[in-house]
């Protein structure tokens, strides 16, 4: 049974969704007006590696990720740039997928953007003013905060506690201090949209609250997921505005991730520290980050350094050697998929169901795949070809599971080609019989140089290509 702390319960909870097998999950997506950056890139994978575990175990995963294409940064940064701010947000909408292609991640089954769904936040603030949970002031249309009883539920706090957290500053149009924008009117210059109350645009609580209920289908979610960052304002609004409409729970299981730090310190431009999506897969292969965010729980913070990519490099090439060991010793036998009812891999499959039942434990999981790997390198370096049948079920399981991660191992198979590269390790090798050790040294190294790895194993020489 799957366990899942619940931010709102502040529990650790079975995982019971409401109409089995289907799923309901929607997470907050990207606001478009910059380059995706590394945080993000840890709250699209997490996400994606949970809608993967939950699929694996069988559920029909009805997932839903939002696009926010209006919002002040938006406007702000396209007024910085002298920029049309539609042309913007296209841009960073080509971006943003163009990063979820580098890392692998699926588009969600519905990505809604703001923009096009307008029309239905109007009816939904429309509802909540007839039921006396908003009110109309200038041209903004508020959220009365204090007639929502409940307010406060889901980051714990209470009212008092809660002015140092609101996002809009207080104006004299608003009734209470707490109380927020469901609809903002327009100010010179900006975009705007008709409404009942005036040209304006939407609040940026209020569309999560629409586009999750109507492209799930739903008034209340299995799964709401988001950063910590997000607990109190956004989401804490977000369940007001549902509940008060709907009179229902807005969601059973709240989700949230911890936040990524660099060497210690916020991520901000302005430290020059702010490090895009881009960067770190023009460096590395995609499963090297992901490696990294699984090496820590989901709900904890990680921090980001260039050392720690590196150590996860070195990790990764756990999988790279004994992969290409594999090509070396079985040729295209090695990919083939057998069936994975075997016995001698049962432990491995179940420990790692059992990580991530517990609540996403991926460091355990990330573990079960590294004992994997050790057991397939006992066989191979043993020579145990009585359980060569198991090292195969072993490798199979290690794709699969590590699908499961999100992990496609790719830049892993051995080189076919490279005849110059073959022929100095034939030079190589001819240098060491004659005694020729500091000639031999000078090839490997050209080779590390032109970033060829050599490895001399019991069958001879082997060479890859350096991540």
């Amino acid at each position: 049974m799957l366990k899942i702390n619940n931010t709102l319960t502040r529990k650790r909870e079975d995982f019971i969704p409401q109409n089995p097998p289907v799923v309901t999950m929607y997470t907050c997506g990207v606001t478009v007006y910059d380059d995706c950056h590394i945080g993000h890139a840890r709250s699209l994978y997490i996400f994606d590696v949970m809608r993967r575990y939950l699929k694996y175990k069988g559920y029909d995963v009805k997932f839903v990720r939002n696009i926010t294409d209006i919002d002040d940064k938006i406007i702000n940064r396209a007024n910085e740039l002298k920029a049309n701010w539609q042309e913007l947000v296209a841009k960073y909408i080509d971006r943003y997928y163009e990063d979820l292609s580098s890392l692998g991640i699926e588009k969600a089954g519905y990505e809604p953007r703001a923009t096009e769904n307008i029309p239905d936040m109007i009816k939904y603030i429309q509802r909540l003013i007839e039921k006396d949970f908003a009110y109309v002031s200038g041209g903004d249309v508020y959220f009365n905060v204090r007639k929502f009883s409940e307010y406060g539920k889901l980051s714990g706090q209470k009212i008092e506690e809660m002015e140092a957290g609101v996002r809009i500053a207080p104006t004299e149009l608003k009734k209470d201090h707490l109380d927020f924008a469901l609809w903002k009117a327009s100010k010179e210059g900006e975009p705007f949209w008709a409404s009942p109350w005036g040209n304006g645009r939407p609040g940026w609580h209020i569309e999560c609250s629409v586009m999750s209920q109507k492209f799930l289908k739903t008034d209340t979610l299995d799964i709401h997921a988001g950063g910590r960052d997000l607990v109190f304002p956004h989401h804490e609004n977000e369940l007001a505005q549902a509940e008060a409409s709907t009179g229902k729970p807005f969601a059973k299981y709240w989700i949230h991730h911890g936040l990524l730090t660099i060497n210690g310190q916020k991520m901000s431009k302005s430290l020059g520290n702010f490090i895009t999506i881009k960067d770190v897969i023009s460096k590395y292969p995609a499963d090297i980050l992901k490696i990294l965010y699984l090496q820590a729980l989901y709900s904890s913070p990680v921090d980001f350094s260039w050392e720690k990519m590196d150590e996860a490099k070195h990790a990764y090439e756990r999988f790279v050697i004994l992969f290409q060991k594999m090509d070396r010793k079985f040729g295209k036998d090695a990919s083939k998929q057998p069936d994975l009812n075997q016995g001698d891999i049962d432990k491995f499959i179940e420990e790692f169901d059992k990580a991530m039942a517990d609540d996403f434990n991926t460091p355990t999981a990330l573990s079960v795949l590294f004992n994997m790997v050790n057991e397939c390198n006992k066989i191979l370096d043993d020579g145990q070809d009585n359980r060569i049948s198991t090292l195969k079920y072993l490798i199979a399981a290690i794709k699969q599971l590590g699908n499961v991660l999100g992990l496609f191992f790719t830049n892993i198979g051995e080189e076919k080609s490279g005849t110059w590269i073959t022929a100095a390790v034939a030079e190589r090798e001819r240098l060491r019989k004659e005694k020729k050790y500091k000639e031999a040294d000078g090839v490997r190294k050209m080779l590390e140089e032109k970033g060829i790895v050599l490895e001399d194993t019991k069958e001879g020489t082997v060479w890859r290509r350096k991540i």
